[in-house]
């Protein structure tokens, strides 16, 4: 409570791209207890660098229990959430529409039947031109170090064909990312799916923010880890483990 006051007196208004992500901390795990390592959840904020929020997992419970409690801790009307596939749940959607806030959140196989259609959707009209539907494109290249990437990013806001529209709260657009690397002579191609409140999404705006959720991994838990060695840390006693995570 004290650090979210501290928080909110830096932050009042959270407005751009807020990455929620979790991290387990290694070394607070006692197996000779049989304690597991602590989960935390944090929300940071992309413009400001700044962690804004944490929430402890609690035992025998998950991210999706967590993320919603720990939204309830932030101000964050006008921002856009970002969670990576966990964090696609409908109880989920509903809360971050319920704070005024837009969401973009990964699909991946822990939504089986939803992926399938975006996908079967994207794979087929891709290389058919969309026809009637409505859509957006958008590609950037950049490389450095013998490393070339290639991002091409697809959208569509027509998704009433989509059986899920009416069931995930606030969904408005749909969207996939194709990330071609080349280093040398080798190629891979990695495709990612994504669901929205944002109403005509549009491609250039998926790059930017999916891009933007990334930064809770290179400016947050990269910099716990090889900074303050936080996986390292070998901290048990009480809640000395999450306390310390959190002054980190």
């Amino acid at each position: 409570d004290c650090f979210m006051s501290w928080v909110k007196s830096l932050v009042s208004y959270l407005d751009g791209v807020i990455a929620i992500d979790g991290k387990t901390i290694r070394g607070s795990q006692d197996k000779i207890k049989g304690k597991a390592a602590i989960h935390m959840i944090s929300s940071f904020a992309h413009s400001q660098g700044l962690v804004v929020g944490q929430q402890k997992v609690e035992a025998k419970s998950n991210e999706i229990t967590a993320i919603p409690a720990l939204l309830d801790k932030l101000a964050i009307e006008g921002a856009i959430v970002t969670i990576d596939a966990m964090g696609c749940q409908k109880d989920i959607a509903k809360k971050i529409i319920s704070k005024k806030a837009d969401y973009v959140l990964a699909v991946k196989g822990n939504q089986a039947t939803l992926l399938e259609q975006i996908e079967k959707f994207f794979t087929y009209h891709i290389p058919n031109g969309f026809q009637k539907y409505q859509h957006d494109y958008y590609e950037v290249t950049d490389g450095d170090h013998g490393r070339i990437e290639v991002r091409k990013y697809w959208t569509s806001s027509d998704i009433s064909w989509l059986n899920w529209e009416r069931i995930w709260p606030g969904m408005k657009s749909i969207g996939v990312v194709e990330s071609t690397r080349i280093i040398g002579d080798k190629t891979s191609t990695e495709l990612r799916y994504y669901i929205s409140s944002i109403e005509s999404l549009k491609a250039k705006k998926l790059g930017i923010t999916s891009r933007a959720h990334w930064s809770i991994e290179n400016n947050l838990h990269w910099v716990m880890d090889v900074v303050f060695n936080d996986d390292a840390s070998r901290n048990r006693k009480d809640n000395s483990a999450a306390n310390l995570h959190l002054i980190r």
